[in-house]
């Protein structure tokens, strides 16, 4: 006998997938009359809470390549509360599974993934490449990545607007009469840095200053590792712009750090932009300016694209992009 699908239930109740996925999860938005119709239309074809169980669940990938990025900090705690109740409001059962390519293991569990029941999955592909989403080729459900996109391939993404979120903070930085400005980004690739580098570089070509590579500093993407970094640059280095776009606040937070136990006034000497908005640039010292992502917002739009997905079929590929807002505080000072 053939697998029971919300399809099948749909079509012999003659209403939308969507409204079969509703009723059977009890959700709010469906009529009494309907949701008996859908129900009776499932008994008849055998559906049971236990042929069904799988249908009520998403499952959260946490993809990690070299952890750096994806890790214990307020970022993605937010964006997967975000995912958490979206899940809860839709009645849907969240599992999450943790996947590091530095494990020995990590093949067998993702092939074991591939046979996995949920309905459909989420991936945290914030550090994920192409190579890598071809590991996951044998799911059967539908996927959506979250905090990535893959150029080379039609998945759907949710993901941070990156490129115009950089641009428009190097923007403030020039409005501010900055034309020496450095950019202090990861020595850990991901493409969302990747995207903000490219904003913060068409931002200075668009006011017609120049890059200077003496200005493009690489640190460890961790708020030690930049510190450590950042103090060695400036061991070698006594020439510094008046202002620095980082490529997040992690970054940020350490390289504030090093600049001032070098005797840097933060921002009479060198201003600073960072990117997330997590909860500590309220408490640094100089409160720090930063781009501000709306992490629950984008962990919630995921688990809704993922159930049209589920529920509809979706239909073309989508690449949801979320803007972002620039938070101003005290680390940027006006040199006009």
């Amino acid at each position: 006998m053939m697998k029971l699908t919300v399809k099948d239930i749909a079509k012999a109740a003659n209403v939308s997938p969507a409204t079969v996925s509703n009723a059977l999860n009890n959700r709010k938005g469906v009529s009494e009359e309907i949701k008996q119709n859908v129900l009776k239309a499932a008994r008849e074809l055998g559906y049971t809470r236990e042929t069904a169980s799988d249908k009520s669940t998403i499952r959260l990938v946490i993809f990690k390549r070299h952890g750096y990025v994806v890790n214990d900090t307020p970022f993605f705690s937010s964006l997967i509360e975000g995912i958490e109740k979206e899940c809860r409001q839709q009645g849907y059962q969240l599992l999450i599974s943790h996947i590091s390519i530095m494990e020995k293991d990590f093949r067998e569990i993702i092939a074991g993934l591939n046979n996995d029941s949920a309905s459909g999955m989420l991936i945290l592909a914030t550090e994920m490449l192409s190579e890598d989403l071809e590991l996951f080729g044998n799911y059967r459900n539908p996927i959506v990545l979250l905090d990535s996109c893959l150029r080379d391939s039609n998945i759907n993404s949710v993901l941070i607007n990156n490129e115009d979120a950089s641009f428009r903070a190097t923007s403030y930085l020039i409005e501010n009469g900055h034309t020496e400005i450095g950019y202090i980004g990861s020595s850990a690739f991901i493409k969302n840095f990747f995207y903000r580098r490219q904003g913060f570089l068409d931002a200075l070509h668009e006011a017609r200053i120049a890059v200077k590579k003496e200005y493009l500093i690489s640190v460890e993407p961790t708020m030690e590792g930049a510190y450590r970094d950042m103090s060695a640059f400036l061991e070698n280095n006594k020439n510094l712009p008046t202002a620095f776009f980082a490529d997040n606040d992690t970054i940020a937070f350490g390289v504030m750090r090093a600049l001032k136990e070098k005797g840097v006034n933060i921002p009479k000497d060198v201003s600073i932009i960072g990117f997330d908005d997590m909860p500590f640039c309220e408490i640094t010292s100089p409160r720090l300016t930063t781009i501000k992502v709306f992490k629950q917002e984008m962990g919630s739009t995921a688990v809704k694209r993922l159930m049209s997905l589920m529920t509809e079929g979706g239909g073309p590929s989508q690449k949801i992009q979320i803007n972002t807002e620039l938070i101003v505080r005290d680390s940027v000072r006006d040199q006009k």
